[in-house]
């Protein structure tokens, strides 16, 4: 053979040896990087598994959704997926808890005799009560050691056509509205009027699944309706109200 020829053999024969070696390079690498991600997604699952056993739903949901953003693909976000509807459900549910307990205000404010305490909430929407436009209503149950237990409405314009006592009606969720017992004091201190068996509108307030809603007449005349999303109430809170 000749030398030139024998040369150029030799020379395409490296460079054969050369794109095998590159061919099998580039497995290897794709391979690792692949295991990579794998042991990053297990390290999410199992932060998504600690959550769940924590009974945490909100850091559960939050890490699966992480999960299947960063490593869609892997073994670890198909184990996920399998349980996620059931911990999203359960995420829903804790985060619709913690915004109605969010609505509660609750007081300790001393005074003479021992504590006086206090648990309120505002209407879920502002009421138009005497023409001028919506304004807030708010529910408010106290307990006070001279004056007892007592529990009332609060408005910030117009007035309570109920001086002389009145009925309002409270409704509970779906259930049929229900008559009670009310009076407007004659006070100008606030813009108030107490629903008599406070002990009944607050197991009420604590039994609502959902809502209550109190319709009450006005002097601007006929009634208004405020709903309050009591659900979320910590009953502990008032308790010789129990």
């Amino acid at each position: 053979m000749r030398p030139m020829v024998k040369a150029s053999l030799l020379a395409i024969a490296l460079v054969a040896a050369l794109a095998g070696c590159q061919r099998h390079g580039a497995p290897s690498a794709d391979a690792a990087q692949a295991a990579a991600q794998e042991q990053a997604a297990q390290q999410a699952e199992a932060g998504f598994t600690q959550s769940v056993a924590q009974q945490n739903w909100l850091a559960a949901k939050a890490q699966a959704d992480i999960l299947f953003a960063q490593y869609p693909g892997s073994a670890a976000a198909r184990r996920v997926h399998s349980q996620y509807d059931a911990v999203k459900a359960k995420a829903d549910a804790a985060r619709e808890q913690a915004r109605l307990a969010n609505l509660w205000s609750y007081d300790k404010a001393p005074v003479t005799g021992g504590t006086q305490l206090s648990a309120s909430i505002y209407a879920k929407e502002d009421v138009d009560t005497d023409g001028t436009g919506a304004k807030p209503v708010r529910l408010i149950f106290r307990d006070h050691p001279a004056w007892g237990t007592s529990s009332y409405l609060v408005l910030q314009a117009g007035d309570f056509d109920c001086y002389g006592g009145c009925k309002v009606k409270v409704q509970v969720d779906d259930q049929p509205a229900q008559p009670m017992a009310a009076s407007r004091p004659k006070t100008d201190e606030a813009i108030a009027m107490f629903i008599e068996d406070e002990k009944a509108l607050w197991r009420k307030a604590r039994g609502a699944k959902k809502t209550i809603a109190v319709t009450f007449p006005v002097k601007a005349g006929g009634t208004r309706t405020a709903v309050f999303e009591t659900a979320g109430v910590d009953a502990s809170q008032l308790p010789r109200w129990r």
